[in-house]
Order: structure tokens, then C-alpha cells, then sequence
């Protein structure tokens, strides 16, 4: 399928094997020797499937650069052609087409940013390349098994630079997809399919095969394992009747909806955290360059997931009777394990806070106006005895101390700051007449990592009981700890308001 398109578009090279080298060269003028840095590595790979670029995957075949004019092609730093690294024009970069794809060797010139760049290779912090380029010839085919779009890309007509990348992400500014060809394939098939719409169609749902193996396991009591996924001889929850379960939406009591939660697929790692930063943005002159951004911009968070697991019960009864939705009762039950263990984590971490003790309204109103940044988005929790004190406090006008709020958990906000109300044995009194209380933002003080995989063993608990174990894993780390305050409120004896 011919495609006449004249944008240009752009794809990237991940795994562009960049290499950095230093030459010595003679210098007959000076009858000396100098250093020139060159990289060299591959702007294109022919043969290998991209990612999803928007419902189809891309490959490049060797005849696609048979027509190419390399005479004008540039080396760039990120396609910017305010900052050339090398060019063909000069014969500081040398293309070759060879087996694998398109090679390159340059020579960098001797300026800030190419020195930037031969550093940030030469170390591995960039290893990505991307080139822009003008489609010639591309065709699609659909594979009718998997449905999967792929489009070949078979004629180029100019590749006019290539570009050592940082950001190497294909939902980047390094890919521009011209799409309309796709669009025209896509409207053909939908044609063709018209017409076959009186035939006969077989339609295999997987989601729901798999949750009805998932309930046949748990009515064999572990036996029938048909249709389910296993992992170390334990059963994998299936992902439609996990999903429900790590909804945060779904529950106004579990505290994890108001941390930062990231689902992370290694058990153990770094995972950077947009801050509550102060950065300004520079004065910059014309033509000069950025300044480094004096500020924080991600607090790189250590986490290691720890294996937690805990008790299903179900009965005989339960297990045998066949009208009984018995998938949807190990869930409502995992999903009360999974809100008492956030809960339990998240506060036994943010009770390590910066502590300070409180005495009068007026100490509470300087913790929420002086000792937190005004910038936080805050949230006070309260437990019951504490709600129910201050929710029997006036002010000197005679109106409640807690307010209606129908934007807050539980209905009444504090100072403005929407309450989130947990219970007495969650957040335990620390002596009699004093009331715990965390106030900050809680999204820049906790970390949630969550591995989203949930496995169940059928196990007897004991000689009368018996059920699934759930397995989950997860861990809870400190963003910063400036973000949240833990508060014991002592209130002055007769304080009645202010």
C-alpha cells in the first residue's frame, strides 16, 4: 500500500549499542598529537518490532534504505538542530547500512553540549537513539490468531538527521507517528467485516474462564486447578476479581487512597517520587543556556515488598452450596485483609512523623499554619474519641468546631483540612484524655509499593477450620518527612473553645 505523506515522523532506538571512544590523531600544523571523542552505535535496527505505537507494531526491512541519500544527514542532540553533534556534509559522521541496520560513527565538535553528550554516553546514562525520517512505502497485515497490526515500513525516501536521545519512551516527543495510513487499513478491515457479520461466531471470554476455574479450585478445596494460573503451587487470583480489590475507590476507609501508591514488578528497588519542591524557574538570557534547577524535583524512595499473608475462611456449607457467589465472598473478605493491613502499616509509619503535643485550638490552628508548608495538600486523621471531642467544641460564635464537608470521609472538615476518621483500636489512645491525630499530606509522606499479584492456597487452619491463605506483597517507606505531623492532643481541663 503506497503512502504519499509528507510528514515526517520520528522513531526510537533503545537498545542503539552507543559506544564512546577517545582518537589520537596527528596534528602536522603543530607536530603534536590531540584527543578527539567520537560515539558510534546504531540510529535504526532493521527487523525488530517497536512497541504499541497506538494499536500496531513497526518494523524496518533491510531494502527500506536502499533510496536514502545520506549526503545531508546530521548528528543531533535530542532532534534539535540548534545543537549539531556531526554531519555527513563535513565528514564528521560516517553512515553505513549493514546487516543489522544503520550504523553510525561520528565525531563530536568541540562544544559544551557535545562534550555533555560524549560523557553521558561514555557512562551509560544515554543509550538510546532516535531518527526523524519521510515514510515511502508501508504496508499492514493483521494476524489472525492474536489480532496483532503490524506495519512494515519498506521504502524511506530521506533520513535528515538522527539524535542521541535521553528520554527514551515511545509515548515521548522522540515518536511522531503519522497515522493515516493505519487509518485507511483500519477502515478497509472494518469494510470487510461488514459482510461477515451473518456468520457463525464462537466468542471465548478468558476473564470469566478464568474466574470460574478460580471458583472450581476453591470448591475442589485446591484440587481442580484447570483454567487458573499457579505460582510456586499456589493459585493466582485472577485479575478481573484482584482489579476490584485494589480499587482504592472502592472503600472510604483505607488509608492508601490518600498515599502515593505504585504497583512496581521487582521486589526490591528505587522508585522516584515527584516532591513538594520549591524551584523557581531562572532568568535566562537569549541564546544562553538553562540553568540547573536548584531544587529536589524526586525523592528516590528505597522499598523492598514483604511477603504478608493472611486467613479466607469458608465453610462447608459455604464451599457446597452452589448458589452461593463464592467468588464474590473471598473477595469482599481479601479486600478487608488488604484494608486492615494498608491501614495498620500506614499508620504505625506516619506515628514515626515529627511528634508535637497540643494543648489548645490555637496550638492546632500554629501546627496547620506555621509548621506545615502551606503548599501541602492536607488531611487530619482523627480517631473516634478524638472526632467525638472535637466534634463537641464551639467556637466563639457558638458554631462547631468541625464543619460540614461533603468533600471530606467523614463528612466534617477541621480548619478548612478535610477529616478522615479511623478507629480507636487503629489509632489508639496514647493515655487517658489524649487524642492522637496525624495532620500533613499524606500523599508526600507515604510510599505504598504493591506487587498486584495475588496468590491463595487451600490450607486447614486448624481441626475445625479451613479456607484459603491469601499471599500478598507490598511495602510502606517514608517520602518526606517534613510532609506529615504525628499530634498528641492534651486538651487544657474546661476547655470548652476558644
Amino acid at each position: 500500500m503506497a503512502n504519499n505523506d509528507e510528514e515526517k515522523e520520528k522513531r526510537l532506538t533503545e537498545e542503539a549499542e552507543l559506544e564512546a571512544k577517545e582518537k589520537e590523531v596527528d596534528n602536522k600544523d603543530e607536530e603534536s598529537e590531540e584527543e578527539t571523542k567520537t560515539i558510534s552505535g546504531y540510529a535504526l535496527k532493521f527487523d525488530e518490532p517497536s512497541k504499541d505505537l497506538g494499536g500496531f507494531v513497526e518494523v524496518i526491512t533491510p531494502e527500506a534504505l536502499k533510496d536514502v541519500d545520506f549526503s545531508n544527514c546530521f548528528l543531533l542532540y535530542d532532534h534539535d538542530y540548534s545543537k549539531p553533534l556531526a554531519s555527513v556534509k563535513n565528514d564528521t559522521l560516517k553512515i553505513e547500512v549493514d546487516d543489522v541496520g544503520l550504523h553510525f560513527e561520528a565525531t563530536l565538535n568541540d562544544t559544551t553540549y557535545a562534550k555533555d553528550v560524549y560523557e553521558n554516553v561514555s557512562t551509560g546514562v544515554v543509550d538510546s537513539m532516535s531518527f526523524g525520517f519521510e515514510l515511502g512505502i508501508d504496508s499492514f497485515d493483521e494476524d489472525e490468531e492474536s489480532g496483532e497490526v503490524t506495519r512494515s515500513i519498506k521504502n524511506i525516501k530521506n533520513i535528515p538527521e538522527v539524535s542521541v536521545v535521553t528520554m527514551p519512551a515511545y509515548d515521548s516527543p522522540n515518536v511522531q507517528v503519522n497515522k493515516r495510513s493505519y487509518n485507511r487499513f483500519m477502515k478497509k478491515q472494518q469494510e470487510k467485516q461488514k459482510g461477515a457479520n451473518n456468520m457463525e461466531k464462537t466468542l471465548i471470554d478468558d476473564k470469566n474462564t478464568e474466574v470460574r476455574g478460580y471458583e472450581e479450585y476453591i470448591r475442589s478445596k485446591g484440587e481442580v486447578r484447570d483454567g487458573i494460573s499457579t505460582e510456586n503451587a499456589a493459585a493466582v487470583v485472577p485479575s478481573e476479581v484482584i482489579g476490584e480489590v485494589f480499587d482504592l475507590k472502592r472503600s472510604d476507609y483505607n488509608l492508601a487512597q490518600y498515599a502515593t501508591v505504585k504497583t512496581v514488578s521487582n521486589g526490591q528497588g528505587t522508585y522516584p517520587v515527584a516532591t513538594n519542591q520549591e524551584a523557581i524557574l531562572a532568568t535566562k538570557e537569549e541564546l544562553a543556556e538553562i540553568e540547573d534547577i536548584d531544587a529536589d524535583m524526586f525523592a528516590n524512595v528505597d522499598y523492598k515488598v514483604e511477603t504478608r499473608a493472611g486467613k479466607i475462611a469458608l465453610s462447608n456449607e459455604v464451599v457446597e452450596d452452589s448458589e452461593v457467589n463464592i467468588v464474590q465472598e473471598v473477595k469482599e473478605q481479601l479486600a478487608k485483609l488488604i484494608d486492615n493491613t494498608d491501614n495498620k502499616h500506614i499508620i504505625d509509619l506516619l506515628k514515626t512523623f515529627p511528634k508535637q503535643t497540643a494543648a489548645t485550638l490555637d496550638d492546632l490552628k500554629a501546627i496547620h499554619n506555621v509548621t506545615l508548608d502551606p503548599a501541602l495538600e492536607k488531611t487530619v486523621i482523627l480517631n473516634q474519641s478524638g472526632f467525638n471531642h472535637l466534634d463537641t467544641l464551639k467556637d466563639s460564635d457558638g458554631r462547631y468546631l468541625l464543619q460540614p464537608d461533603v468533600t471530606a470521609p467523614s463528612g466534617r472538615s477541621l480548619f478548612g483540612i478535610p477529616v478522615a476518621l479511623v478507629s480507636d483500636k487503629l489509632l489508639a489512645n496514647p493515655k487517658q484524655g489524649t487524642y492522637p491525630m496525624v495532620v500533613g499530606d499524606i500523599a508526600q509522606s507515604v510510599f505504598v509499593a504493591r506487587r498486584n499479584q495475588v496468590t491463595t492456597q487451600w490450607e486447614k487452619f486448624d481441626f475445625y477450620s479451613q479456607g484459603l491463605a491469601a499471599i500478598i506483597r507490598n511495602d510502606y517507606e517514608k517520602i518526606d518527612e517534613e510532609a506529615s505531623v504525628y499530634v498528641e492532643f492534651t486538651p487544657n481541663n474546661g476547655e470548652a473553645g476558644e
